[in-house]
């Protein structure tokens, strides 16, 4: 193992995952596939998880940990961990989550095979708070289809954003502007990412999930409140996340490089997507500059 550029980086960014960091962090390190290393930035956590993060760096050469001197909000401490990493391939990793141990090798043998491919992921069970399997997640995505825009269609539909915890290729992650801060930042870069190249799904069970009352999209169950949660300084901002959303579709239809045929056939996607949403961007407004009490007239 090449100790000063390891093939695979993985990011864990965390703020107060004592539940559950030590299984997760269990699950990373007994991966069949050992040239890694586990970069954890810890989001000034107020509970437990520091005491657990340098007892497992201790442990093991492969962890690098950090601390923020204070929360920066969850997007921007995603992509410090990206920034750190020095890995071929990277994979982000969540505090509550559970990776079998062949995850890796899996995803590495995909990415090593095919060229085409800029992220691999495994299959995803869903799992409660003991680790028991509650479903199997069975949204399946046209990610793999060699056509942008097939991809780019599928990216713009509803979903879990699980695959942002595969395996993807870090020069690729590098021309993205990563997670933005702002609500389904995750959701925009995979649509970023799929107009650069197709997803692998391994069809393994690899991945499981956890579902909890203190994830953040139980805890934060709006799309307003979700997006100071990726970044703090929205806070007491208006603030317009569908049209923030569908504005960084549009960035990204018109920055990719890709040819003027595929182009067109991403932006009439996006023009869909507009009109499929249509009455929730207006209810937003509405929302921002009406109030309340107004609603009925203005209707």
């Amino acid at each position: 193992m090449d100790c000063l550029r390891p093939r695979v980086s993985m990011g864990l960014p965390v703020y107060n995952g004592e539940n559950y960091l030590a299984e997760a962090l269990d699950s990373l390190l007994a991966q069949t596939f050992q040239d890694f290393e586990l970069i954890i930035r810890d989001n000034a956590s107020t509970d437990g998880t520091e005491t657990i993060c340098r007892e497992y760096a201790e442990r093991d050469r492969r962890i690098r940990y950090f601390r923020n001197p204070r929360n920066i909000g969850a997007a921007p401490n995603f992509n410090l961990v990206f920034r750190q990493a020095r890995g071929e391939y990277f994979k982000w990793c969540a505090h509550d989550d559970v990776c079998a141990p062949e995850f890796l090798t899996r995803c590495v043998d995909v990415l090593d095979w095919d060229e085409s491919a800029v992220l691999a992921y495994p299959k995803t069970m869903i799992i409660d708070e003991k680790g028991d399997p509650v479903q199997v997640y069975g949204r399946k995505l046209a990610t793999d289809s060699p056509e942008k825009a097939v991809r780019f269609q599928a990216l713009l539909e509803g979903h879990n954003c699980y695959e942002v915890f595969g395996l993807i290729r870090r020069d690729v992650l590098e021309r993205t502007p990563l997670i933005g801060g702002y609500a389904h930042g995750d959701g925009v870069l995979l649509a970023r990412l799929g107009l650069h190249g197709r997803f692998v799904e391994i069809p393994e069970m690899l991945f499981f999930a956890r579902r909890h009352a203190r994830q953040s999209m139980t805890m934060v169950n709006d799309y307003q409140s979700y997006a100071v949660w990726f970044n703090p300084a929205l806070r007491g901002k208006r603030r317009f996340p569908y049209w923030r959303i569908h504005g960084e579709w549009l960035r990204a239809a018109l920055e990719v490089p890709m040819s003027d045929r595929d182009r067109r056939r991403c932006l009439r996607m996006l023009v869909r997507s507009f009109r499929r949403r249509k009455k929730l961007l207006v209810d937003e407004l509405r929302s921002q500059f009406i109030p309340a009490s107004d609603w009925r007239i203005a209707k």
